[in-house]
């Protein structure tokens, strides 16, 4: 028998490689003698690098500019002439060294997340796959193209300080010194929302609060992204307010301004990067998870999308989560046989999240051992 064995991450709790790792624990305490397969997945945002890095990537540490001027470390990965990039290794809330509030959600920025995608070029990198996710800015991705060049301009001339606040204050760009290899570079932007720039439903009205944005706050950074997306289309003549373009803070809008960038499936991209269907092939079953599979898993995040496209093959699949909120029905039309819930086998959510490896690796063999 052929495991394949191909979770994404459990949010506080278990990187997708290490329950991988306990999901194969559970599924040769019954089938000893079964092949597996470990291959982690993620959605495009956090997790991307660490499911290219499984994949035979390799991993590299720069030090950049964090999201408040503070130096991190941040990793990105390299394979040939195709690097990946997570926004959140170098612009994420966890770099923001405390906690979230409106002064940080104003001032947050990605300039280090270009920095990125400098070292990238430099090192060869003709391909650049951006996992965005997890960000502290709400600045359309002005920081990222200051460090690639872009200088952002008030009505004075003056360079207008990073940040999502600062947007509003943008009058035009100087592009003379944009780094000229983004032209010939295939930026390819993965994406799970479909929220655009501003607005309503977009980067900084819905994701602004969790970055600690407040009401007043929100109005300002969504005026601001309002006023970057006019001089955008000014100088380029491209409408950067479409849908997917309010992820991680309006990140891709810049890109789609001043490159030929593509925003594509985050799943869809990973599942490339690790070769899943050739993984595919072969197995007898698959085995997946992640830490809530609820109603937004079955928008196409990573667990689900895995078993569409085992049940296009008809492999069978089997699921394991921190908690499960969609009903046994709604797995079922996506081909998950079976499914069990972490927070079913420990005393409290707190222990399942503590001690998920081990939940994890009894809740994989039971529910084979049931099968």
């Amino acid at each position: 028998m052929r495991i394949l064995i191909a979770p994404d991450k459990f949010k506080g709790s278990l990187t997708a490689a290490a329950a991988a790792d306990a999901m194969a624990e559970g599924a040769h305490a019954v089938y000893p003698d079964a092949e597996t397969v470990r291959v982690p997945v993620a959605d495009g945002g956090e997790g991307t690098l660490e499911a290219a890095v499984a994949a035979g990537f390799e991993e590299r540490i720069r030090a950049v500019t964090g999201p408040l001027i503070k130096p991190v470390g941040a990793a990105w990965a390299l394979k040939g002439t195709v690097a990946v990039i997570e926004t959140a290794q170098a612009s994420g809330l966890a770099a923001l060294g405390s906690e979230p509030d409106a002064e940080t959600a104003r001032r947050a920025h990605s300039y280090g997340a270009g920095q990125l995608i400098a070292t990238a070029l430099d090192a060869g990198a003709t391909e650049i796959v951006l996992g965005v996710g997890g960000s502290a800015m709400t600045d359309g991705g002005s920081g990222a193209l200051r460090a690639l060049g872009l200088r952002p301009l008030d009505a004075a001339g003056n360079i207008v300080p990073l940040g999502g606040a600062a947007l509003a204050d943008i009058a035009t760009v100087d592009t003379s010194a944009l780094d000229p290899r983004l032209a010939g570079a295939d930026l390819r932007i993965a994406v799970d929302v479909r929220n655009p720039l501003t607005g309503e439903d977009g980067a900084a009205h819905i994701f602004g609060p969790q970055k600690g944005a407040d009401p007043e706050t929100v109005a300002a950074l969504d005026a601001g992204l309002r006023t970057w997306a006019k001089v955008l289309a000014e100088a380029t003549g491209r409408d950067v307010d479409v849908p997917g373009a309010g992820a991680a803070g309006g990140f891709p809008a810049a890109f789609l301004a001043f490159t030929d960038a593509r925003l594509e499936s985050g799943f869809d991209l990973v599942a490339e990067l690790v070769g899943l269907d050739a993984q595919l092939a072969g197995a007898d079953l698959v085995i997946t998870g992640e830490g809530s599979l609820d109603g937004q898993s079955l928008t196409g995040k990573a667990p689900i999308a895995l078993a569409d496209r085992a049940r296009e093959r008809g492999i069978p699949v089997v699921a394991v989560a921190g908690r499960i909120l969609a009903t046994p029905e709604q797995l079922a039309e996506h081909g998950i046989e079976a499914a069990g819930a972490l927070v079913d086998l420990a005393p409290t959510p707190a222990d399942a999240i503590a001690h998920g490896a081990q939940y994890l690796r009894r809740a994989v063999a039971e529910l084979l051992a049931g099968a």
